[in-house]
């Protein structure tokens, strides 16, 4: 099997200094290697998108990357700070304020089901201390007009749609005034309708020049708005390349055979 040993490089991350840079991230649980040498790079405003088959590892390296999930070995740097490698234990304050850094939506909401929408995109700016109280309903208000929720700020999480609650999540890590965006399959417990939605978000804030890393099933997603794509199978990168590149010209079999079913797929 190739592996991501000659790592491409997009345009991007050439002309702009690394938002996120992990190189050699291994994990084992036992005697599972759950990831097996895996590097990322990420300029500024470049959108990433991990793909693979279930059980590639993939959302467990992202995790890693604000360490939710901390590696056995590797070396990880946001902006050029290196927060892990086997010489660093950052205390409680330093990993906070680098979690600040990488705004995270998972699979599921985590919305705070006694909370308005709008509640629940302040909350982490008071609880954080960032902005007054004043300043963080100004700023949950706009972002909720940003992912089209304007008219539901007040409503309470459980009477919001599942689509309609990723979106506040989504907000709510932009609440944070993150550098870079992780997306956790955040689609993947939505019905189609729903994931649309969500989707179109994600594309406007790509637009928007966002940086962001997506883990997805979403393969129309992946070829259309990604910079660059990781293929990953078994814990390991296998290749990256351009969007365009992956989908029609894959270096490797596996890779190859993996995009060509994406594409039959998308056209049925």
């Amino acid at each position: 099997m190739e592996t991501a040993a000659v790592k491409q490089i997009s345009p991007k991350v050439a002309q702009t200094a690394s938002i996120i840079k992990a190189e050699g991230v291994c994990l084992s649980f036992g005697n599972v290697k759950a990831l097996e040498d895996v590097g990322i790079d990420v300029g500024q405003s470049e959108v990433v998108t991990i793909v693979g088959p279930s059980g590639a590892g993939k959302s467990t390296f992202l995790r890693c990357l604000n360490l939710l999930q901390k590696p056995d070995r590797g070396h990880i740097s946001i902006e050029g700070q290196r927060i892990f490698n086997d010489a660093i234990s950052l205390n409680k304050r330093d990993l906070r304020d680098v979690r600040r850094k990488l705004g995270m939506v998972f699979q599921r909401f985590h919305l705070f089901p006694h909370l308005t929408a709008l509640e629940n995109v302040t909350l982490a700016m008071l609880d954080a201390g960032i902005a007054t109280r004043d300043e963080a309903v100004e700023t949950a208000t706009n972002l909720l007009d940003r992912v089209g929720l304007l008219k539901r700020a007040l409503a309470p999480a459980p009477r919001l749609s599942g689509g309609e609650q990723q979106r506040v999540a989504i907000a709510r890590a932009l609440a944070m005034k993150p550098r870079a965006l992780l997306f956790d399959e955040p689609t993947s417990a939505l019905d189609p309708e729903a994931s649309r939605e969500v989707l179109s978000v994600m594309k406007e804030l790509a637009q928007q020049g966002t940086t962001m890393v997506v883990v997805t099933h979403e393969m129309k997603f992946a070829l259309n708005v990604s910079d660059r794509i990781l293929f990953m199978e078994a814990g390991r990168a296998v290749e990256t390349g351009s969007a365009d590149d992956m989908f029609h010209r894959a270096k490797s079999p596996r890779a190859r055979a993996f995009f060509a079913q994406a594409l039959d797929h998308m056209e049925t």
